[in-house]
């Protein structure tokens, strides 16, 4: 793994991980419920490769920010704080993570203790009590706990949905070793079809 200390959602977050499939957006190319490829790869890689050539990373001043993402922002210090208190764990801030390739990025919310991540979620009432009723990491959410896992190399994530009025849900993620399989063997088609095209591209340059 590589990691660079920069804040997330800078200026320079944005830079590092340009043109880089991440964690986040991994159900484009692998279909969380199947692990088959996902029909939106193509769409994603033009999107990465078009980010590579112009060396313009989307930037906050592109991005279209939600109610539930300004929740996100402002609930997360306190729901850190709850993880600390009930875990005893020390959290840090993981910036950007990338494999040693450097090839696929990864931005967990925080590295926990020596072995772990922490991956906060602070999602709108309706959604956090069915998160709740089910009791277990949200399909929405498994790939890129699994991502996470697979670009870093550590042990573990923590998952944890954050209510403020709403009690919190808490779960560890191992690596399952047959999403890692299937990611491993994506990523490496993925990648090479992004070098192709990279190749196609610069052939063309002006």
């Amino acid at each position: 793994m590589k990691h660079y200390d920069v804040m997330q959602q800078s200026k320079e977050w944005f830079t590092l991980r340009m043109g880089k499939p991440t964690a986040s957006e991994m159900d484009k190319i692998i279909t969380p419920s199947t692990l088959k490829p996902s029909k939106q790869a193509y769409d994603y890689m033009c999107r990465l490769l078009a980010e590579w050539y112009l060396q313009e990373p989307f930037t906050t001043e592109t991005m279209v920010y939600t109610t539930a993402m300004d929740r996100g922002i402002e609930l997360e210090a306190e729901a850190v704080e709850f993880y600390t208190l009930t875990t005893g764990l020390a959290t840090t801030p993981a910036g950007l993570c990338t494999d040693d390739a450097g090839t696929v990025a990864a931005s967990p919310d925080r590295f926990s203790g020596e072995e772990g991540l922490l991956e906060i979620k602070c999602p709108m009432p309706p959604k956090m009590v069915s998160y709740l009723l089910a009791g277990e990491v949200p399909l929405e959410h498994r790939l890129q706990l699994e991502s996470q896992l697979y670009v870093t190399g550590k042990a573990w994530v923590d998952f944890l949905a954050y209510g403020d009025k709403l009690p919190p849900l808490l779960l560890r993620v191992y690596p399952d070793p047959k999403v890692q399989a299937a990611l491993e063997v994506a990523l490496a088609l993925f990648c090479s079809d992004l070098e192709a095209g990279k190749r196609k591209l610069e052939a063309m340059r002006l």
